[in-house]
């Protein structure tokens, strides 16, 4: 999966936002889901980063994999990612 042209991913002390340059529209995104963006941005699968995050937080594998599926899925529907 690849980050569509024009999506800017920038880490805040709080997470992270996620910003569509050429809608203007912007994500907000919490430290997992920072993780998630970045691990897909840089062409890695989905369980890449169900791996860092049950390895970061104190989260059950299948509610990370849920979560990661997820988050996978409404930004593929956004048109954010491309498969």
């Amino acid at each position: 999966m690849k980050l569509r042209k024009g999506i800017a991913v920038t880490t805040t002390e709080y997470g992270g936002v996620l910003l569509d340059e050429k809608s203007g529209s912007y994500w907000q995104l919490n430290d997992t889901s920072v993780i998630v963006v970045e691990t897909l941005a840089a062409g890695r699968a989905p369980e890449a980063a169900v791996e860092r995050i049950v390895a970061e937080f104190d989260v059950e594998r299948a509610e990370a994999e849920s979560d990661v599926a997820e988050l996978t899925r409404r930004l593929v529907e956004a048109k954010i990612l491309r498969p």
